[in-house]
């Protein structure tokens, strides 16, 4: 009797390697159905299109929203699966900009009160909206000072080894565009 046991045991084993393997597919893809991989889970999976209308600026200095925009544009074309569009009509949603404050303060002046060391210093607000006009993510809270869609962020400019207001600017606002889009990905 043990032979005959012996001789089904390897019949019984590729039996259930068999079923196993069978079944072991369709368990995992049952069990992942919700489940997103690669760089599209960090974005809602609705919104595929974004409009970036031309940013409003407050400030008198001239370009800095046609700046912000073309750097917003460009991050999330390289950084993000969303496709940005050039109509609101045809997107999914739309991400509303405007630089609220643009200011330049002296940080450390030289003895005949020139400045040594200026700072560049923005403040942007922005409101991500989807076809409904409803925000996104409204619950997201985004770092920044009192709003809850406020960023901000600063630049420093050292004339005396060749920096100016305009470099510090283009820093300030590539680090913005870098937050504003990184503030469009879900929250872990």
């Amino acid at each position: 009797m043990e032979t005959r046991f012996a001789q089904l045991a390897p019949s019984l084993s590729r039996r259930r390697f068999v079923l196993w393997a069978a079944v072991s597919p369709l368990a995992a893809a049952l069990g992942c159905a919700g489940y997103r991989m690669g760089a599209r889970s960090l974005y809602p999976p609705d919104i595929e299109t974004v409009y970036v209308p031309l940013i409003e600026s407050s400030s008198y200095r001239r370009f800095l929203g046609e700046w912000l925009t073309e750097a917003v544009v460009k991050e999330i074309e390289n950084v993000t699966p969303l496709k940005v569009v050039n109509a609101a009509e045809v997107a999914d949603s739309v991400l509303n900009c405007r630089i609220q404050t643009d200011t330049k303060q002296i940080s450390m002046s030289s003895p005949t009160s020139d400045g040594r060391e200026l700072q560049v210093n923005f403040q942007v607000s922005v409101n991500w909206l989807d076809r409904m006009g409803e925000l996104v993510k409204p619950s997201q809270s985004i770092p920044g000072p009192a709003a809850l869609n406020t960023i901000q962020d600063t630049a420093n400019m050292i004339p005396e080894i060749g920096g100016s207001v305009t470099t510090a600017q283009q820093a300030a606002i590539k680090r913005l565009a870098e937050q504003i889009v990184s503030m469009m990905e879900a929250p872990w």
